[in-house]
């Protein structure tokens, strides 16, 4: 439900109000008794995303997410290889140039 401000034209009491979409705006002022409360304009409080479930990936299938799985853990010791690789050929390059 959302949270709707109001203020009373009268006493100038201000106050937030939980209430359905569909209910009757409130009218009388909880401080002052008179029925001059109005809703204030606001941009509202926002959707706040938490959690999984708002990426098109996460709704894959189980069977898709285990081979994904599979497939990172298969690429990332071929990446550590690579480096390795080339941190070693450095080493040799620079040493066979130096002699």
């Amino acid at each position: 439900m959302p949270t709707y401000d109001y203020f009373c034209e009268d006493c100038g009491h201000e106050l937030e109000a939980f209430h359905s979409m569909n209910a009757e705006p409130l009218r009388d002022c909880p401080a002052c008794g008179k029925p001059a409360l109005k809703k204030k304009i606001g941009a509202g409080a926002g959707l706040l995303f938490k959690g999984s479930g708002f990426y098109q990936t996460d709704y894959r299938s189980e069977s898709y997410q285990k081979s994904a799985k599979a497939e990172k853990g298969e690429s990332k010791p071929k990446a550590d290889a690579s480096k390795k690789g080339s941190d070693s050929s450095k080493t040799t390059s620079s040493a066979s140039s130096t002699p």
